[in-house]
């Protein structure tokens, strides 16, 4: 058994209010170990986007505990909890969330610069650079086709080297070959950091490639595996 960086226990958490509210997820446990990938699957409204968000620090339990890496972000401020995440979590969307005005390099250096890192633009170029992307530095995104802006939001998960990426249906707006390319590169990196995977997507294919699948049913974990033996890998230094 490894070093456990997500331990999620007994989480419960109802959106809305009144005859409008939904009980999204349902007293959940989860352990997800250091260097594993693990897909979170399941029908449409049955929670796993919600779970998602909630191990990225964007939702949060109205009752349970959880913790990453350690730290309990349920008992941070909201605050507390976006410097956490800024230093340890990264996070993939399906729509990108590109800042339209800025280059593919500024769009990636914004993150470190908020972070007051050092260098942010040389890091944002390498990262870049890494995802194929080092002739395009000064490109808007408008400018760049659907899988090349993914490709910039990928690399702007990654710039600050976080030990957690989470990726919500990343392949969701892109072609069957571009959504192929963004999958390899996405366990390409992953393995290479030797970070924690852990993606909600529809694409079976995609699913399967993950060490681990979290099946998902009406807001409760109905399937799981349990923790897969990750292979271990140095992490890249800063």
């Amino acid at each position: 058994m490894g070093e456990t960086i997500i331990d999620l226990k007994q989480a419960d958490l109802t959106l809305g209010s009144g005859a409008a509210s939904v009980h999204v997820l349902k007293q959940v446990d989860l352990s997800i170990d250091a260097g594993e990938s693990v897909g979170i699957v399941g029908p449409s409204g049955s929670g796993k986007s919600t779970l998602l968000m909630v191990l990225a620090g964007l939702e949060k339990l109205d009752r349970g505990e959880i913790h990453i890496d350690g730290a309990a972000l349920h008992g941070m401020t909201e605050d507390q909890v976006a410097d956490f995440r800024g230093r340890n979590i990264g996070i993939v969307f399906q729509s990108f969330h590109l800042i339209p005005n800025m280059t593919a390099l500024e769009n990636v250096a914004v993150p470190l610069e908020l972070a007051n890192v050092r260098d942010a633009f040389s890091i944002a170029r390498r990262e870049l650079e890494a995802v194929g992307l080092g002739e395009r530095l000064s490109h808007y995104p408008g400018q760049l086709s659907g899988g090349e802006q993914q490709r910039v939001a990928i690399a702007r998960a990654l710039a600050p080297q976080p030990r957690l990426l989470i990726a919500d249906e990343p392949t969701g707006n892109l072609d069957a070959d571009t959504g192929r390319q963004i999958s390899d590169l996405l366990f390409a990196e992953q393995a290479r950091r030797g970070m924690t995977l852990v993606l909600v997507t529809h694409d079976a294919a995609l699913a399967a490639r993950c060490q681990r699948q979290v099946r998902m049913r009406s807001g409760e974990i109905v399937n799981d595996a349990g923790p897969a033996v990750a292979t271990k890998t140095k992490r890249v230094p800063a």
